[in-house]
């Protein structure tokens, strides 16, 4: 087993990694920005490195000075968390090359999972259904129009080399479609390096459900059951839940197997996530693979009571997996809220700003993910997420009541929250029956 870890990360993850390497008696190394030189993670790390200036590119994602400290620091291993270099094939190959063991997946399945046309090539070669669309990179504005000819709007734009939204469009007409691809690819280029696009048959009210998957270095391989993320705005996720109202047991069943046939044609280890979307009639259509820990984990940590950080760090190890799928006893129900410092009332604007009081919710089946505490000033520089509610209950009914009572009691004074906004869900009458799909919010707004 490792003796020491760097946590290449920052806020509520790196300090949710930084604890399971104390239950495990493992040394951590955090490192930290100007702007995080308070913050929790820096306070509970056995050891803290400053790694430059506030601005992510100057530290976070300093590939070469991360890689630096790692070395200096004497880690036997780099743990990205999710964000920054996490899905960044370049960053697992600097660690395999320095000697320090990523705990991820290898730079080679980084680089299949990573680029978006690649991995559905790959599935659709493992015999897993794929959103009918372009069979690779879109050339050209005709090669576009005969591809929405043949599919049929809506078409759905993507880029290639990324995802979290950004260089996605939705075009319902030719006109659309000319104009989104020359905006999607130049998005794509600015954010990903990767101007190249590829275009889906937009699926109209479509489910988003993941499974989340286990594999170690000696060809085992296991899902953990499914999680429901079809609650977002702008293709980010704001509430998630294990299992899904929609998948029956055969379905969960099929999916698994499907997920399971995804990672193994990528020669994927360690903890990863297959997302699918499911239309109405309950097809399901490869998405993408997310190669990292997801923001979500934690709800299938609490109907599988495992600690899916503890199972990265054996995998990463060199560990074999302790438990086979059959093994696995998914009990009750889990949903997590996303909170974040964003207005609601003003279009979701990001409100950092200074915590001038925090009041957590406790009880059992109540968990709270955050690095916040009383006194502490949330930085404008980074993601907006600061804590992540997460209930258990024994079905989801239970599970809905004991998120709302949760929500009740979690106070964050000084700054604004969405934790107004997931009050009104949790009352939501669609919600509550589960009728939901990834168009839902856009109807939930406009109900005011």
């Amino acid at each position: 087993m490792f003796k020491k870890v760097l946590i290449a990360n920052r806020g509520e993850i790196a300090l949710r990694i930084i604890r399971t390497l104390k239950d495990m008696r493992i040394r951590s190394v955090a490192v930290y920005s100007d702007a995080d030189r308070g913050s929790l993670p820096v306070q509970c790390a056995d050891q803290a490195i400053h790694i430059g200036p506030a601005l992510a590119r100057k530290s976070y994602l300093d590939m070469e000075k991360i890689i630096d400290v790692a070395k200096s620091a004497g880690v036997d291993a780099l743990h990205p968390g999710y964000g920054f270099l996490a899905e960044n094939a370049h960053f697992a190959r600097a660690c395999e090359d320095n000697g320090i063991e990523f705990i991820g997946p290898s730079s080679q399945a980084q680089r299949l999972a990573g680029e978006k046309i690649e991995s559905i090539k790959i599935a659709k070669k493992a015999g897993v259904a794929v959103v009918p669309g372009s069979e690779g990179a879109v050339s050209s504005s005709e090669e576009a129009r005969r591809i929405a000819e043949r599919i049929k709007y809506p078409v759905i734009i993507k880029a290639s080399g990324g995802g979290g939204g950004k260089g996605m469009r939705i075009a319902y007409d030719d006109r659309e479609l000319m104009r989104f691809i020359r905006l999607s690819a130049g998005e794509a280029r600015a954010a990903f390096g990767n101007s190249n696009i590829y275009i889906e048959k937009y699926i109209l009210k479509p489910r988003h459900i993941e499974f989340q998957i286990l594999a170690d270095k000696f060809g085992n391989c296991i899902h953990l059951g499914e999680r429901e993320c079809s609650i977002q705005r702008n293709y980010q996720k704001l509430i998630e839940e294990s299992p899904s109202a929609f998948v029956d047991d055969e379905m969960r069943e099929n999916m698994g197997v499907a997920a399971i046939k995804v990672m193994q044609a990528v020669s994927y280890t360690n903890a990863g996530t297959v997302e699918f979307l499911v239309d109405e009639n309950g097809r399901y259509y490869f998405n993408e693979i997310n190669s990292r820990l997801q923001v979500e984990h934690p709800v299938t940590e609490m109907v599988t009571g495992m600690d899916l950080v503890r199972e990265q760090i054996s995998i990463a190890a060199g560990n074999p997996l302790e438990i086979k799928e059959e093994d696995i006893c998914r009990h009750g129900w889990s949903m997590e809220c996303r909170i974040n410092a964003e207005d609601p009332d003003n279009n979701f604007q990001p409100a950092p700003g200074f915590v001038k009081q925090l009041i957590l919710p406790g009880g059992f089946g109540v968990r709270v993910d955050t690095h916040l505490y009383g006194g502490y000033e949330i930085p404008p520089f980074y993601d907006s997420l600061i804590a992540k509610l997460v209930v258990w209950g024994k079905d989801r009914h239970s599970a809905i009541a004991r998120m709302s009572r949760a929500l009740d009691e979690l106070a964050i004074d000084g700054i604004k929250t969405t934790i107004p906004f997931h009050r009104k869900i949790m009352k939501d009458v669609d919600f509550v029956s589960g009728e939901i799909n990834t168009q839902f919010l856009e109807h939930f707004l406009r109900k005011g």
